[in-house]
């Protein structure tokens, strides 16, 4: 029988949890986007979008879809978006930029 210890699994766990969309370099236009539901340290429920890449899960914020959608009005040729974020909690803020 081959498998690992539930040290060794408890060693290499990580929770899954959801990134953001400013860690990605580059986002395509055309990514699938899902809506998850989850629990905020309080007990509050909650649902979010995410997109998927590499079997991680990236977090879209509202205010990234509100601004792409403004974006895509002018320029409805676009492959390709970062975004960036400055802030924290309440005052994050995101920057989508537009790549080509």
């Amino acid at each position: 029988m081959t498998g690992k210890t539930i040290k060794e699994a408890s060693e290499q766990y990580e929770p899954k949890s959801a990134k953001n969309i400013t860690e990605l370099d580059s986002v395509p236009v055309d990514s699938i986007i899902q809506e998850e539901n989850g629990v905020d340290k309080d007990g509050n429920e909650f649902s979010y979008n995410y997109i998927e890449f590499n079997g991680d899960r990236f977090r879209v914020p509202d205010s990234v879809l509100a601004t792409l959608k403004e974006i895509l009005k002018k320029k409805p040729t676009l492959k390709n978006f970062s975004v960036s974020k400055s802030g924290e909690g309440r005052q994050t803020r995101y920057t989508v930029i537009p790549m080509d």
